[in-house]
């Protein structure tokens, strides 16, 4: 039997990463969709675990032969994607795929996949508080928190689109919210 799929999209900061990892280690039989990028390889990042690493001529050629799932360009020739191909290979192996992706990305994978799916957005309590965590994480500088909370905005404006909503105010209740959540589903 082919495995679901179970989509987190979120703001940045809002605990949606945190929350993944979590599930990942549970017996869930998830498995993570590893994305494409154009960029560069940093030092630290493997090809095939961080990223599939691939260059812009690639990736066009990729977009043209209607390759990905969903893809952006995010900056000029910085392309990321969800290849189909990583999704079916996931789904072959009988594991449910796992996606933290933008909110972009996690309505269109909805759309494709319908009731196969499972689409949960993970809210921060509150503008203030998200502000909060970003500035904690000691990692943007002033400007590129104040982008961050700018596309935040636009972010939220998704989460109807999206079958559960779970608020991050408690980490521990989010997470057992969001198990719970995907629990239902795969049953």
């Amino acid at each position: 039997m082919k495995g679901k799929l179970v989509i987190f999209s979120a703001p940045s900061g809002s605990g949606k990463t945190t929350i993944v990892r979590h599930l990942l280690e549970q017996n869930l039989n998830l498995e993570f969709s590893i994305s494409a990028a154009s960029r560069a390889k940093r030092d630290t990042e493997t090809h095939g675990v961080d990223y599939y690493f691939i260059s812009v001529d690639e990736f066009r050629e990729k977009i043209d032969n209607n390759e990905f799932l969903e893809w952006e360009e995010v900056y000029p020739d910085h392309y990321y994607g969800t290849l189909k191909s990583e999704v079916e290979r996931i789904r072959n192996k009988g594991n449910h795929v796992i996606f933290d992706i933008d909110v972009v990305g996690g309505v269109n994978i909805k759309e494709e996949f319908g009731k196969d799916s499972l689409a949960i957005f993970i809210k921060p309590p509150s503008k203030e508080e998200l502000e909060k965590r970003l500035r904690s994480r000691n990692t943007d500088s002033d400007n590129k928190i104040k982008r961050r909370l700018e596309k935040a905005d636009f972010e939220l404006s998704f989460a109807d689109k999206f079958d559960v909503v779970v608020v991050n105010d408690k980490l521990e209740l989010a997470i057992r919210e969001a198990e719970q959540a995907l629990s239902d589903f795969l049953m």
